[in-house]
């Protein structure tokens, strides 16, 4: 039997025959044109009755049907024409890449602006001053204030930035990234080229939304540099743009494979043990918060503004909570925070002045870490230590495996890892770990901090320099620990 294109040569499964069946009247049509020396004849029809064959074959009775095999010669020889069907676009072409990236951008924006907007809004019932046009505005120096734009005001500049929001900022940002290397058929092209490309884009774009931000929020009581947004805005788009356009395009894999693998584990660890110490940061903060709840209630009922203003004082306080871990991450970590000028929580010292009436404050100690208290130096290490653990798991079975002590093969037994990771690599990458967890968490502690006005609310956050020095220590001892710990004793 001879084979056509749509069905294997020599195949004789019937559901191969079926879908090359289907195939062919999917895409061809017969023609019907009268064939020389035979003229069409007009011969009367008559109607056959329900159940009875041609021929007067009553099928109750075993009559025999005729049957007609259609088979490829036969398929071959039926006069067909090919039917048009719509073409595909060609691989890599899409939408132009400044149409995809101003309205990913735009979309990015009223996103991350209409809550600040509304929770702004809240807020100035405080005041009592409302208006639709008085929250735009307010939500809009808000949204710059996420951005670190400061904010010149009549008590001086407010330059501290909710953390909250600007996650919320990135996190959108990567979203715009992410859709915009799919709309221009980027995805999955493994080209650092296009990802830097669609970055860029997305951040031309955002400053020249941040500008026009400037623009319409400065004025009397609300003085905003336009250089300073715009410088800001570039920032933060190019880098929340670089993230989703690297996981886009999957250029994130062919920049690993070109590092060394003692670097390449070295970052990875290190981006975990610094994120867990802000973890544990952000669990004691919410322990001590949660323990002076009365204090807390207290300072709210204080505004004396009804449930709005309630409200948007506590979800102000909420967009300080990242803020918040990252102080107490430091201050576990031993260099502390300020809450003014002349101030310090430390695990050793707690000197404060007039602290801002807020939330939050309900969490400060009231001094000195006591013997009881101890227990939370240990928290950075140990962070560091289950670091350490993932580093050699990760080396043993792979990056999907790393919190498993076993791994499972295509048979379903549960084996351990045949070749253990080498000693020198364990030791090197946990080693390096300790410099990037420091550079994170000196980023972090940079970020968290600000100014509340020139008064003594001047300096507030942890110092940099000292919390990035003493976590690069701390990560690294405890990252060695783990790590060497989890290659010497593994389970048979």
């Amino acid at each position: 039997m001879s084979s056509t294109t749509d069905r294997p040569g020599g195949s004789e499964d019937p559901f191969a025959v079926a879908e090359a069946l289907q195939s062919v009247v999917r895409d061809t049509a017969a023609i019907d044109r009268q064939r020389p020396g035979n003229p069409p004849e007009d011969r009367p029809t008559e109607a056959i009755p329900a159940g009875v064959r041609p021929g007067g074959e009553d099928p109750d009775e075993g009559g025999r049907q005729d049957t007609v095999i259609v088979d490829d010669a036969m398929l071959g020889r039926r006069e067909t024409v090919r039917v048009p069907t719509q073409r595909r676009p060609p691989p890599g072409r899409g939408a132009p890449l400044p149409v995809a990236a101003l309205f990913a951008t735009m979309w990015a924006a009223l996103i991350t602006y209409l809550p600040v907007a509304a929770v702004i809004g809240l807020a100035r019932t405080l005041e009592g001053s409302g208006g639709l046009a008085a929250a735009a505005h307010a939500g809009l120096a808000g949204w710059l204030l996420g951005h670190g734009v400061p904010i010149g005001t009549s008590i001086g500049p407010l330059a501290l930035a909710p953390l909250l929001l600007t996650v919320l900022i990135l996190w959108r940002l990567n979203r715009a990234g992410l859709h915009v290397t799919r709309a221009i058929g980027a995805r999955r092209t493994g080209s650092l080229g296009r990802a830097l490309l669609v970055a860029v884009a997305v951040g031309t774009a955002y400053t020249l939304i941040g500008v026009l931000a400037a623009q319409l929020t400065d004025g009397r009581g609300t003085e905003i540099s336009t250089g300073r947004a715009a410088s800001h805005f570039l920032a933060i788009g190019v880098l929340g743009a670089l993230l989703g356009a690297l996981r886009g395009t999957g250029a994130v894999s062919t920049l690993a494979r070109r590092l060394p693998p003692a670097l390449r584990h070295g970052i990875r660890t290190g981006l975990v043990a610094a994120f867990l110490v802000v973890g544990a940061g952000a669990v004691v903060g919410g322990l001590a918060v949660a323990l002076g709840g009365a204090q807390a209630a207290e300072i709210i009922a204080n505004y004396r503004t009804g449930v709005a203003g309630q409200a948007g004082i506590t979800l102000i306080s909420i967009g300080y909570a990242v803020n918040a871990a990252i102080w107490v991450a430091a201050y576990l970590l031993g260099p502390g925070f300020a809450i003014g000028t002349d101030t310090a929580v430390q695990l050793t010292e707690v000197t404060l002045g007039p602290p801002p009436m807020v939330p939050l404050i309900a969490g400060l100690p009231e001094g000195p870490i006591g013997a009881a208290g101890t227990v939370l130096l240990a928290l950075p290490v140990i962070a560091g230590a289950v670091a350490g653990w993932t580093l050699t798991q990760r080396l043993r079975f792979g990056r999907e495996s790393a919190w498993r002590h076993t791994r499972r093969k295509s048979k379903g037994k549960v084996t351990v890892a045949d070749v253990e990771p080498p000693w020198l690599l364990v030791i090197t990458s946990s080693l390096l770990a300790g410099p990037v967890a420091g550079l994170v968490l000196a980023g972090l502690a940079w970020a968290s901090g600000g100014a509340l006005g020139s008064g003594r609310l001047s300096q507030i956050g942890p110092d940099p320099i000292q919390t990035g020095i003493v976590a690069a220590i701390v990560v690294a001892v405890a990252v060695t620990v783990g790590a060497t710990a989890t290659r010497a004793f593994r389970r048979g």
